[in-house]
């Protein structure tokens, strides 16, 4: 398995490489949906074998057709083997729903002795607290939740991990793409527009969209963006319709925070540059893919598992990155990209673990023509979002630090969403 770790991550290695694992990828080969397995998701990880009376259980919205669940389930199979476990001591349970059924999986998955039960879809993290205060002695760990940290249960825990952080480089790779376009005569500077097909305008599309366009523009300052939602985190036609709507509006390259091949497919049949999310495209698209980051979720398996067999808590809020390999890139198909883009995402990679590098640095955008110097975010959620805690200091929004999960839902200037669909 070639990793993204040795062109991204390359100089900073020695210093942070699965340094202390503690803080919604790619369809399987051959699955309706073309796309290759990513190139480099979910490592195995390093660890003692467990006890063979330990069992994990795991919840997932869809299945391997489903490129955000297909990250799960690879870096759920990579701690199985890197840990030592059985196929009785893992058990899947895919394409549950955001609903009741949900907590039927996981008191099943309790009832059969599951140990830990993890749950991988936001709408799925009621559900698991409800399980979780019905069986106290069975660990529920959910993520891109919100609740897990203000919710007083020992056995309730939420994980993310900094995508933002893979999305900026990814868009790195975008941006330098656009240059070259506009250096080859393709179009002028100020045509150089993004697109971008989201899911929901939840706060994790916003930061995700938005980091991604930062980073484009770190390297091409004249792109602006447009964001077509479609109101689902999985429908391949409305995720293709979406694309070719914002390549008829002139978009030059398009990238998306949703689950399917549409918008890839989308791109390769209108030949216009792309870049995906949560693996590569290449084999599908080989004349548009250039890079996609996603989520190692490998470094948290294996991070539970060993709380649990060590009779240590595990954290309420778990959030890593780059510089610890839980968020990481895939290999850069060099026949898409422009030159220098490996060496511009090392460069920019080092600066992160330098800590010289933030992604919402406010000196790199405005809303409304103003810079921001204060921010009160919605962290501890509740049923109105109210904000409740100040997120700007040190001239950067602190986005993932206050709780793993995103939180930055700010409409910066340069990107225009032309729908609205929750």
């Amino acid at each position: 398995m070639k990793k993204i770790l040795a062109i991204v991550l390359a100089a900073v290695m020695t210093l942070c490489m699965m340094a202390g694992c503690a803080n919604s990828n790619a369809p399987v080969d051959g699955s309706s949906s073309g796309s290759s397995a990513p190139e480099n998701e979910s490592s195995a990880p390093e660890g003692e074998p467990v006890d063979s009376d330990f069992k994990i259980g795991f919840i997932f919205l869809h299945d391997e057709n489903s490129t955000y669940d297909k990250n799960f389930i690879d870096a759920a199979n990579a701690a199985k083997e890197a840990l030592g476990l059985s196929d009785e001591q893992v058990i899947f349970k895919t394409n549950i729903p955001e609903s009741n059924e949900c907590y039927e999986a996981a008191a099943d998955l309790a009832d059969r002795g599951c140990d830990i039960v993890f749950a991988d879809s936001f709408g799925h993290e009621q559900y698991m607290a409800q399980a979780a205060e019905e069986f106290p002695e069975v660990q529920f760990c959910h993520a891109t939740g919100t609740t897990a940290h203000t919710a007083g249960l020992d056995n309730f825990h939420n994980a993310f991990a900094s995508i933002y952080e893979g999305r900026y480089l990814a868009g790195i790779a975008a941006g330098l793409k656009l240059n070259e376009m506009i250096e080859n005569g393709e179009f002028a500077a100020e045509e150089a527009k993004i697109g971008y097909v989201g899911a929901y305008t939840y706060a994790e599309v916003i930061s995700g969209y938005t980091s991604f366009f930062l980073g484009a523009r770190s390297v091409c300052p004249t792109a602006t963006m447009e964001v077509q939602f479609t109101g689902s985190w999985y429908d391949e036609t409305a995720e293709k319709e979406a694309a070719n709507t914002l390549i008829s509006r002139g978009c030059k390259l398009i990238s998306q925070h949703a689950d399917s091949m549409g918008a890839p497919t989308a791109c390769e049949t209108a030949g216009v540059p792309n870049v995906s999310y949560n693996g590569s495209t290449v084999s599908a698209c080989p004349n548009t893919f250039i890079v996609s980051s996603s989520i190692n979720w490998a470094p948290y398996f294996e991070y539970i598992v060993n709380c649990v067999k060590n009779g240590e808590a595990i954290d309420a809020d778990w959030c890593k990155g780059i510089t610890e390999g839980s968020v990481v890139l895939s290999e850069i198909n060099e026949q898409a990209a422009a030159a220098g883009t490996a060496d511009a995402i090392k460069a920019a990679s080092e600066k992160f673990a330098a800590g010289e590098l933030h992604v919402f640095d406010t000196s790199t955008f405005t809303v409304d023509g103003a810079a921001l110097d204060s921010y009160m975010a919605d962290v501890d959620t509740d049923a109105e979002y109210t904000p409740d805690t100040e997120v700007i200091s040190d001239g950067y929004f602190h986005e993932s630090e206050m709780r793993s999960a995103p939180y930055f839902d700010l409409r910066i200037d340069g990107i225009t969403t032309l729908n609205e669909k929750f």
